[in-house]
């Protein structure tokens, strides 16, 4: 029985493997067809019309592809940090599609062994770290990693401390940056939460919704850094920026238009999705805190937004 046991874990493991290698070529294959054809034409007035998804969640690897087959990059190198198993990630198809170099770190030890075991580190040329990200750490991660400043992505997912980790860096000038913000705090305000180094988004409150900065936050933040925002994606979650000295490559128009997200993550007490609408998502987070970086206050959500009556 136990060598019947051992042959069936045998055969279902290489069955299981035999399908996953071939569901990820179709993918690549999809991917290739869907970049060529993007590429060959200039129906692309915007971001948006580049999109396509293969490894990201949203339509961000059409972006991505279109991007950097426009601008000049002299080094084909990304870091990514927030991955968590790196299956699905804003860098994957970047990686192995036009077989860049790259560096993902994420805060969970599974996570990265997974990682570690997944034949795409030997296949390609990525490195992989464990770390809980801070604006006092994260230049000594990323010079651990390189010493090169003109590196190519800078992709940002670590759903909190978003606007400081990207503040803080001062090792790396990326010629593209990718950043995660948060649709529910709107278009016009820049705002963030306060910086805590510790933050872990589902423990700073059970709804998942509070964590982050809004657009404006990383708009204002990008022209400090020398970077100009060409738009988001169209689920309203991903910013994305070049360097100030590449824009011109770009055969695009700026798109500064607020995208309103449709996504409802929100989760009630018991850990559960709830479906909520925007203004009641809102509500949920009425009593947390955000800094007014214009004003250089901390303020409640339910001041900032008027909803003291909504119930």
């Amino acid at each position: 029985m136990k060598f019947f046991k051992r042959a069936l874990e045998k055969i279902h493991n290489k069955v299981f493997a035999s399908f996953n290698v071939k569901q990820d070529s179709i993918l690549m294959l999809s991917g290739l067809h869907y970049m060529q054809n993007l590429l060959a034409n200039d129906k692309v007035k915007k971001i948006t019309d580049a999109e396509f998804k293969v490894y990201s969640q949203w339509g961000e690897d059409g972006i991505i592809a279109f991007l950097v087959s426009k601008l000049n990059i002299k080094n084909k190198v990304f870091i990514e940090f927030g991955v968590e198993d790196y299956t699905e990630s804003n860098t994957r198809f970047l990686l192995k599609q036009f077989n860049w170099s790259g560096l993902v770190i994420d805060g969970s030890k599974e996570n990265i062994e997974y990682i570690n075991n997944d034949e795409i580190m030997w296949r390609y040329n990525l490195s992989t770290l464990q770390a809980f990200i801070n604006k006092d750490n994260i230049n000594e991660l990323i010079s651990a990693y390189t010493s090169e400043k003109d590196i190519g992505l800078l992709s940002i997912d670590i759903d909190g401390n978003d606007f400081w980790v990207w503040k803080a860096i001062n090792v790396i000038n990326p010629r593209i940056v990718i950043c995660e913000y948060n649709n529910l705090f709107g278009g016009d305000l820049s705002l963030t939460i306060p910086y805590d180094s510790s933050f872990v988004r589902n423990k700073s409150h059970y709804s998942n919704l509070y964590f982050g900065a809004s657009i404006s936050a990383l708009k204002g933040l990008a022209v400090e850094k020398g970077y100009v925002y060409i738009g988001s994606n169209s689920s309203g979650c991903n910013a994305f920026f070049v360097r100030k000295d590449l824009v011109s490559q770009l055969p695009i128009e700026v798109n500064n238009n607020f995208v309103k997200s449709n996504v409802r993550e929100s989760r009630d007490k018991k850990g559960k999705l709830n479906y909520i609408d925007k203004s009641q998502q809102l509500n949920e987070i009425k009593d947390m805190s955000l800094l007014d970086i214009e004003s250089n206050s901390i303020k409640k959500i339910s001041e900032i937004f008027s909803l003291k009556n909504i119930r």
